[in-house]
């Protein structure tokens, strides 16, 4: 599985409704295992981003699929890195000529 970290804004829907988050929250990760993905971590922060998500995901593809469909409810906007271990980066360090 494929590591993800997920840094996620309210829109204004989003704002309006925040008493609602973490029920949204809870939602979001029932609705992970429909695309294969799991959500391990779901934090809310201070600064520029207002929720952090872990989760790992089978491809980015699936993990694609899951963001656009959280994504077309309209209380987040998101931005997913795909993220790397120690023993990832290093096989990926190999490969460099």
């Amino acid at each position: 599985m494929s590591r993800y970290i997920v840094l996620a804004t309210f829109t204004d829907q989003g704002v309006r409704t925040v008493k609602e988050t973490t029920k949204r929250a809870a939602a979001v990760r029932e609705a992970a295992g429909q695309f294969g993905v799991k959500v391990t971590d779901v934090l809310w922060t201070l600064g520029k981003y207002d929720v952090v998500l872990t989760m790992e995901g089978p491809d980015d593809a699936a993990v694609t699929a899951f963001g656009l469909t959280i994504a077309a409810q309209g209380n987040v906007h998101t931005q997913t890195l795909r993220a790397f271990d120690a023993d990832e980066m290093q096989a990926i360090i190999g490969k460099m000529r």
